[in-house]
């Protein structure tokens, strides 16, 4: 009997799951006079994702949300389409409508299995929520998967961002994606399918452990778990809980720094300057996050740790006036206050594809000391 047409309790995991389904949409989804929202779960036919479509089902048939759904075929298995088709006609089953299949091609040389067929999956379900109109996309990660992406940043040695696991609200392209399991664990979704009498797809990737997420999933964890004891995937799920809030606050700090540090600088015709006095005066924290978006704001790409320590020294004033090169083709030179004592700004230039030379801005003594 499933949970809709159940006689007696509720399932207290279905019930954990309609909670912070409703909870999720309620913070996240704003909502119009005269017009119901509309959700989409994003849904392979594994177990979680499944789970999810099940407990926000229970959404639509009571009015409070109109309930979709996409399943990306990412071509990559021969039988894919017919996964596809067959997840589609259960979350039809269930009572999601729109319910939308598209298939999406993998490009192989974009960063990786695993980078390359979660690119193709978000570009398919942006087009999705484009033609349906969808206010936002439900995904199935749950506190198993928030664990595994904190031990991976941990063994690449990353950042409080990266640490902090998968935010529980994300914009991407302009679609909102919201993850309101990743305090269930994926025991739990299993138990919502039994619940519902859903009979979940497993997908055979998932066991193979030649992929790094795979790897940390069936041998890194299991054997953390039995050498430092029971709970370790929920303490880390907790500390990504933790670290998460403190990430957008420093992150929030350090736009504001890079603004005013802009702010304070000379406009530069095609380059983005920065104020030396604005930036050495900051704590080193929100200092070299500054610095990184104004790499990025540059037109380069965010830099290694080793490339942003070396422009942290570089903007204290250690070394010849530059360039520093950053990732993404920027230059970064150490320029002079003009008529004053001051530290002068930075200038971060990224040429265009008929200048490869260095700023015409640069001085006699700058030339001779690059």
């Amino acid at each position: 009997m499933t949970q809709f047409a159940r006689r007696g309790r509720l399932s207290p995991d279905v019930a954990a799951g309609r909670r912070r389904v409703l909870a999720s949409v309620q913070e996240h989804v704003p909502r119009e006079p005269g017009r119901t929202p509309l959700v989409l779960v994003a849904c392979s036919g594994g177990p979680d994702s499944l789970a999810l479509a099940a407990v926000a089902a229970h959404f639509a048939r009571r009015g409070t949300l109109r309930v979709g759904a996409v399943v990306v075929d990412h071509g990559l298995q021969e039988d894919s389409a017919a996964v596809a088709a067959r997840t589609a006609g259960t979350l039809e089953r269930t009572g999601l409508a729109p319910v939308a299949v598209t298939a999406v091609t993998v490009r192989r040389d974009a960063g990786g299995p695993e980078m390359a067929a979660r690119t193709a999956r978000y570009a398919g379900i942006a087009e999705v929520v484009a033609r349906t109109g969808a206010d936002a996309v439900l995904l199935g990660h749950t506190l198993d998967d928030q664990a595994e992406s904190v031990l991976l940043g941990l063994a690449r040695g990353s950042g409080t961002r990266s640490l902090a696991g998968m935010p529980p609200v994300r914009e991407l392209d302009g679609v909102t994606y919201l993850r309101p399991f990743l305090d269930l664990s994926r025991e739990q979704t299993l138990r919502i399918c039994a619940a519902e009498q859903l009979e979940p797809w497993h997908d055979p990737t998932n066991r193979d452990t030649t992929l790094m997420r795979s790897r940390v999933r069936h041998r890194v964890l299991p054997l953390l778990e039995d050498e430092l004891g029971p709970g370790l995937a929920r303490a880390l799920a907790r500390s990504a809980a933790i670290l998460g809030p403190d990430a957008d606050y420093l992150e929030r700090a350090a736009a504001e720094l890079l603004e005013r540090a802009r702010a304070a600088a000379p406009e530069l015709p095609g380059s983005l300057a920065l104020d030396l006095a604005t930036v050495r005066a900051a704590h080193p924290a929100l200092r070299r996050r500054a610095l990184s978006a104004a790499v990025v704001a540059a037109g380069g790409q965010t830099p290694a740790h080793e490339r942003l320590g070396a422009l942290d020294e570089f903007a204290a004033g250690h070394g010849a006036a530059g360039p520093v090169q950053m990732a993404g083709k920027v230059s970064v030179w150490r320029r002079p206050a003009a008529g004053t004592r001051g530290p002068g700004h930075l200038e971060l230039v990224r040429p265009g594809p008929a200048d490869t030379t260095r700023p015409a801005s640069a001085s006699h003594e700058e030339r001779r000391e690059g």
